[in-house]
């Protein structure tokens, strides 16, 4: 059902960057490990997301889809495995470190859920999950994920191009910007309310990033409802930026004249910039930016590979940014 309404310095945490493989080569990797010295907290987090793949409680609801023929939505590389996608995240709501949300995030209620749009639109309204899923017919895109921490994946999304919702609000011609905001329920999520950040968590687009055909409202990966720990029931998914910026767990767009200020921006300006575009060539103040490791892809010890401009949709996104200092508005 719609219902109509009127026209409202923290360093970031990193984990161990653990790669599960079949189990010989998992305890290989131990054992350099071990030999090194380096093994305790490297074993600790791995022993848990080994545990939490063994856990997983069967098949989640199919959320069927065909494949997206928009330019650039389906890589041909591998994909990730479905348990690493699942137990290596960021969803500081459920914890700090990468296997966290897996442990935690089973406490987030889903139904019935809600997403109020508003702000600067001709139809502000609240949407059941229902109602957003029934809005445009559902895709399946295979997209890369790059996080600013260094690692990268390949996921199977399933959802639609977030334009489809923002053609049916019909923003005013004095709407420049897309502000998002996520979930902060401190009675389920169990780090709301922790100093890590100023909560909701909060991102925005541009406009025109906001309706450009690979920007995704996602409901599924995988070809089934999305996990808790991966922002159920609906998130964003903004392919050519860092992860940070693919806001979960949603709960309210709203569209405005003025840049929306972010989460990280908030929690440390000279790390995070409002545009967060995946770039080699500019990067983080405390690590490199030119070089990123695959997760579930040959083991902890694999050769990094090459970061590809905006995440390798360049031919697609590239436009966006004609005559803009990419190192100013990063």
């Amino acid at each position: 059902m719609l219902i109509k309404t009127n026209a409202d310095g923290f360093i970031h945490p990193v984990a161990s960057d653990i790669t599960p493989q079949a189990a010989y080569r998992r305890r290989r990797e131990m054992l350099k490990l071990m030999a090194t010295g380096v093994a305790g907290a490297a074993l600790a987090t791995w022993a848990s997301r080994e545990a939490l793949a063994l856990e997983r409680p069967g098949k989640l609801a199919a959320l069927a889809a065909a494949k997206s023929n928009a330019p650039g939505a389906m890589t041909m590389e591998k994909v990730t495995p479905y348990k690493d996608a699942t137990t290596y995240n960021n969803f500081y709501e459920f914890g700090t470190d990468k296997a966290d949300p897996a442990k935690n995030a089973g406490t987030l209620k889903t139904a019935p859920w809600t997403v109020e749009v508003d702000g600067l639109v001709k139809k502000p309204g609240k949407y059941q999950l229902e109602d957003l899923l029934k809005l445009s017919a559902q895709e399946e895109r295979v997209y890369r994920l790059r996080c600013v921490e260094g690692w990268s994946m390949v996921i199977p999304w399933v959802g639609y191009s977030m334009s489809k919702l923002i053609e049916k609000v019909e923003p005013q011609g004095n709407a420049k910007f897309v502000e998002f905001i996520t979930q902060a329920d401190p009675k389920t999520m169990p780090f709301v309310g922790s100093r890590v950040l100023d909560w909701p968590y909060t991102e925005g687009l541009r406009m025109d990033e906001a309706m450009h055909p690979l920007t995704l409202l996602a409901f599924g990966m995988y070809g089934e409802v999305l996990p808790n720990q991966n922002g159920a029931p609906v998130r964003l998914v903004v392919p050519w930026k860092y992860g940070f910026k693919s806001g979960k767990s949603l709960v309210r767009i709203r569209f405005t004249d003025r840049e929306p200020r972010t989460a990280w921006n908030k929690a440390a300006a000279n790390e995070y910039g409002f545009y967060s575009n995946v770039n080699p060539d500019v990067d983080h103040p405390r690590w490199s930016q030119a070089t990123e490791r695959r997760i579930g892809e040959d083991g902890l010890f694999a050769k990094k590979r090459k970061t590809l401009m905006f995440n390798g949709y360049e031919a697609q996104v590239g436009q966006l940014y004609a005559g803009m200092d990419l190192k100013k508005n990063f």
